[in-house]
């Protein structure tokens, strides 16, 4: 079915053909029928639409092929090397004026807390806590596949003037270690072009507002061509019905999804992704600073090695830091070569300082602590503090 135009009085054009559509004769009631169905094809591209690449068979359109397992190497994988010499592990404290600084500092900061104890606390004890942060990133690039699609305008078309390559032979940017990043790509030789599944390439679709009608019931008269008694209605001229304001009486858009141009050019898009997989393992420390709070602060670097495959961590002073470090690094190796090719390893360990200081005030013992290299402090029990209204 076409839609055809309706010319009324003067020859003016009231909207795309609604078939029963009959305009009311002058002085008398507006005749219509409910517009036709509308001709317009299904949201959802249909599998017939995307041809048969080899290499892609599992590709599909919207929610991707998933991710590819990359394929074996070529070429033997370099074992991991031993890190480099162990550092050092002294751990150093922090003195007393820079504990009362950063206590003083942290008063100043809360506008309740009266600066009498940070100040004027005698500090009777310092204890220094060893508080290990080991830090596993292992950095991965993956790669997934979906069929998409785009308004035709002239691009090149090349599926089957030979076989694709490979989603794993496709050239991509060199990343940067460590940094997220994604590049989004077609893949050669499997751009076609199809007619467009929505408007079945006619380029266009039903208005939403009059359902391709191209005019609407009148909001002035409601549809019955009259305002009050026999007076016709002067903003539809007594037919009860007024053109589209939306499709402006034509009873058609322009196809959202072809843009007018009839055709998509439909191709596989190729999407690499590289991950920084990081995972910390913080030892557990007696100091009574509740754990969390170390993940807001950083901490003293003491060792770093970085290679294609790390080595498993040997000969640091603590046991769990070392079982832990080889727990990861064997899950890491593991997990993510099933779905994804690791570039690099990094394995940190870093020092976070933690002092716990005993200090008297008034008579009475406190405690705060300080940590991290940004001496932060935390002390839940102020004894100085007021009801502070902000008017």
């Amino acid at each position: 079915m076409e839609y055809q135009p309706i010319v009324g009085e003067g020859n003016r054009t009231y909207g795309m053909a609604n078939p029963g559509y009959m305009p009311a004769a002058e002085g008398g009631p507006a005749l219509f029928a409910p517009p036709a169905a509308a001709l317009q094809g299904p949201s959802a591209p249909p599998v017939s639409m995307f041809d048969s690449m080899p290499g892609y068979e599992g590709t599909v359109a919207g929610g991707g092929g998933g991710f590819l397992p990359p394929p074996m190497p070529a070429f033997p994988v370099p074992q991991p090397e031993p890190g480099p010499a162990q550092p050092s592990w002294n751990i150093p404290s922090i003195s007393e004026d820079t504990a009362r600084a950063a206590f003083v500092l942290f008063a100043s900061g809360k506008c309740c807390y009266n600066s009498g104890p940070a100040k004027d606390g005698v500090i009777t004890r310092m204890d220094a806590f060893n508080t290990y942060r080991y830090r596993l990133e292992t950095f991965t690039e993956s790669r997934s596949t979906e069929w998409s699609h785009e308004p035709y305008r002239g691009q090149p078309v090349d599926a089957f003037a030979q076989p694709p390559p490979g989603p794993w032979d496709v050239p991509a940017k060199a990343p940067t270690f460590f940094v997220e990043d994604q590049q989004i790509m077609k893949v050669p030789y499997t751009s076609s072009t199809k007619p467009c599944h929505v408007c079945v390439g006619m380029g266009r679709r039903p208005c939403k507002d009059c359902a391709g009608a191209g005019n609407k019931v009148c909001w002035v008269c409601n549809g019955s061509g009259f305002r009050h008694g026999e007076d016709r209605c002067h903003h539809c001229s007594g037919r009860g019905r007024e053109n589209c304001s939306r499709c402006q009486g034509k009873g058609s858009m322009q196809c959202d999804t072809c843009h007018g141009q009839q055709q998509l050019l439909v191709y596989i898009n190729l999407t690499v992704k590289w991950t920084n997989n990081s995972e910390n393992y913080v030892v557990e420390q007696s100091s009574g600073l509740q754990a969390e709070h170390l993940s807001k602060v950083s901490g003293k670097e003491l060792f770093r090695d970085t290679q294609y495959l790390v080595y498993p961590l040997v000969g640091f002073p603590d046991p769990a830091v070392v079982n832990a470090a080889q727990r990861l690094v064997h899950d890491h190796q593991g997990k993510y070569s099933r779905t994804s090719r690791i570039l690099q390893q990094r394995q940190t360990i870093e020092l976070i300082p933690v002092t716990k200081v005993t200090y008297s005030w008034k008579g009475k013992s406190h405690i705060y602590f300080v940590y991290g290299n940004e001496f932060t402090v935390n002390a839940d029990d102020y004894p100085a503090t007021c009801c502070c209204t902000v008017m």
